[in-house]
């Protein structure tokens, strides 16, 4: 028991036809569903905001989606209304073969901080739970896939390698967002984190 997939926020809202889609984000189920019975654990993220999240630009008087102010942890992106708890949107893609997970991570449920990664909220210290999930368990390999590349997939895969996991990134089983250069510069953290991109 040393190898789990970690399948990152495969909801409708970043699929095709959602608030926050990624372009293409639908293609990536099949063959994400194909790979599951090859790991010995399988691990689903989910965003998970409640409504007026302090990410979303509706939240700011007179702010933009995808302009960026600065929060107490950091500069955030203010995105559209997403993921809302209880939602369609919320919902993972239909085709996605959620009855193979053996646990579900929900993310983003503090209404005054965003959560990127499936392993810290965006303060960088505040746990999911998933580390000590993943150790008691005896997992140290772990395959990220998912939405989008360049954010919530590059931040798990960041955080993982940090902590000490061996973790390669299905690039072919992920999509970006790709907002000016968030791709290449995502890519490039990854590397340097030790993150394997296949």
């Amino acid at each position: 028991m040393t190898r789990a997939l970690i399948v990152i926020d495969v909801q409708n809202d970043f699929c095709p036809g959602g608030a926050l889609a990624v372009a293409g984000g639908e293609q990536i189920v099949a063959g994400i569903n194909a790979i599951m019975s090859d790991f010995d654990a399988v691990v689903l993220t989910q965003d998970w905001h409640p409504h007026q999240h302090s990410s979303f630009a509706s939240s700011h008087s007179d702010a933009a989606p995808y302009s960026i102010i600065n929060m107490p942890y950091g500069p955030q992106v203010l995105w559209p209304d997403h993921c809302i708890q209880g939602t369609q949107g919320s919902e993972f893609h239909a085709d996605l073969h959620t009855q193979a997970a053996d646990l579900i991570i929900r993310k983003g449920y503090n209404p005054a901080i965003d959560s990127y990664s499936a392993f810290f909220e965006n303060d960088k210290t505040t746990p999911t739970g998933l580390e000590g999930y993943l150790r008691t368990r005896g997992i140290t390999d772990l395959t990220m896939v998912g939405l989008a590349t360049d954010f919530c997939v590059n931040f798990s895969a960041v955080d993982a390698a940090n902590l000490g996991f061996d973790v390669t990134v299905r690039e072919d089983l992920c999509r970006a967002i790709d907002m000016d250069g968030s791709l290449a510069a995502a890519r490039a953290g990854m590397q340097a984190a030790g993150v394997a991109l296949t």
